[in-house]
């Protein structure tokens, strides 16, 4: 349940432990977050970078996990607390509708409950985890610190003229960002793969990017197409591996 009319934008999450951490296990079992996971540790570390940043001093996580092998049927009821406070929940919310807004018959972020599962995410006790925790609740506060520095009031309380004023200065990184901006950019990506990891694992999401996965073929398996053969041919030919590739 969110509300955006009120001055002050609050989001409560509807989604259960049990489901939220069976996303959890389905993200992290995949390569959507994983790709990118090492940031720049020149804009990610660095002292002398350019403009203000939270630098939060955050105590680790103790909790222990569940294991390497999670059970996504059934998952745990609650083996660690949540990190995120209702404040920082409603910004993550506010922020992800903002990535993945709803578009036609497709929902947005937190009608999937993606705050949620990035909730998840960050209060889980293991060792990439805890890195991302970092990195999104320094980015969480340097949008609020940025917030009353241009507007006098925190982001979740500006119109959404102010919220795109800000997230236009952070929201690509390249070589076109300002120095002021590249350390803020960089990290808020990591906060994009989060939110599009979470939202894309979704029946719903799966359904937006056309993935036909899991689905049962009727009759007999057609094969991949002569155009997929004739590609996995030139690629086996590059490698030199076509006389092993066959075999009757």
């Amino acid at each position: 349940m969110h509300n955006k009319n009120n001055e002050h934008y609050t989001y409560t999450s509807n989604m259960s432990r049990r489901e939220s951490l069976k996303w959890l296990g389905l993200i992290a079992a995949g390569s959507a977050v994983a790709l990118s996971a090492g940031c720049s540790k020149v804009i990610e570390d660095g002292k002398d970078a350019i403009g203000h940043w939270p630098d939060l001093k955050l105590d680790p996580i103790t909790s222990k996990g569940y294991g390497t092998d999670p059970n996504l049927v059934i998952p745990p009821e609650s083996p660690w607390p949540l990190t995120l406070t209702n404040e920082q929940l409603s910004l993550v919310a506010l922020l992800s509708d903002y990535i993945v807004p709803k578009e036609g018959e497709f929902p947005c972020a937190t009608e999937l409950h993606v705050p949620a599962v990035v909730d998840e995410w960050v209060s889980a006790p293991y060792e990439g985890q805890q890195r991302d925790r970092l990195k999104i609740l320094n980015s969480l506060a340097w949008i609020n610190h940025e917030s009353e520095r241009r507007f006098k009031k925190p982001y979740l309380s500006l119109n959404p003229q102010q919220h795109c004023e800000i997230l236009d200065d952070i929201t690509y990184f390249n070589e076109k960002t300002p120095p002021q901006f590249q350390r803020i950019a960089k990290t808020f990506e990591r906060f994009k793969e989060l939110v599009l990891a979470a939202y894309f694992c979704s029946p719903e999401g799966c359904k937006d990017i056309g993935y036909l996965g899991n689905v049962p073929i009727a009759g007999d398996y057609p094969g991949p197409t002569q155009e997929a053969k004739q590609h996995l041919d030139s690629i086996l030919a590059e490698l030199g591996l076509s006389q092993f590739a066959y075999s009757d």
